[in-house]
């Protein structure tokens, strides 16, 4: 398994010089802080985002208030097309991990800037099967996978998106804590803990408090397998 396998890069990264100018010059550039909430799960918006630089999290609540992870997201991604496509409440929250800088575009701006760039919505219609692909694999996942395979697969994709190669390896910088992994991960922190101790003890990677760094990303994606 190639966890990057058939990976679109964002919105923003695909589209040309001359159509992000187009797009830009509709939008409104935002400075938000580390937690700061971009869409709440269930209420209306008139605005897509474009994330500039910095990652946030997608997540729904569940019964008992508790945050589920659905993806992380970071310099190119579009925000809030679910909602602007359907006119529906927006199905998940979304919160920055860190410092962002953003772009954010009214829908009816949104609108007319794909229907005068028809490439775009090609572009677009590619990055959404692109996460139903994405969403189904991880379902999947959750069936016939161990939490350990599950935590390398995260890590894998993390590697793949962010990963920032130094002399001792692979640093994954994104500020998750384990809470916030494990429920992405579909298990409980302990578990997950048990699995980064085991990911450890194999020497594929090295923690330090919302820091890893893959050591030996071969092994690691072995594991992922």
């Amino acid at each position: 398994m190639e966890p990057d396998a058939g990976m679109v890069r964002e919105f923003g990264a695909e589209l040309t010089q001359q159509e992000w100018a187009d797009l830009a010059r509709h939008g409104r550039p935002r400075r938000l802080r580390a937690g700061a909430s971009l869409f709440t799960e269930g209420s209306h918006s008139e605005a897509v985002v474009v994330v500039i630089s910095g990652r946030v999290k997608i997540f729904t609540s569940a019964e008992d208030g508790a945050e589920v992870v659905l993806a992380v997201r970071g310099p190119g991604a579009l925000l809030g097309e679910l909602a602007a496509i359907d006119q529906q409440p927006h199905s998940a929250s979304v919160r920055s991990l860190e410092p962002v800088e953003v772009v954010t575009v009214g829908l009816r701006e949104f609108t007319a800037f794909l229907q005068a760039n028809p490439r775009t919505m090609w572009l677009l219609m590619r990055i959404l099967v692109n996460r139903l692909r994405d969403a189904d694999r991880k379902r999947i996942e959750f069936g016939v996978h161990d939490t350990l395979n599950r935590v390398a697969r995260r890590l894998v994709e993390l590697v793949d998106r962010f990963g920032e190669s130094t002399e001792s390896g692979i640093m994954i910088t994104l500020p998750l804590t384990q809470d916030e992994l494990a429920s992405w991960v579909g298990a409980s922190r302990e578990a997950v803990t048990k699995a980064l101790r085991t990911l450890r003890a194999s020497g594929y990677v090295r923690t330090q408090r919302r820091m890893i760094t893959v050591v030996d990303i071969e092994g690691l994606r072995r594991q992922a397998r």
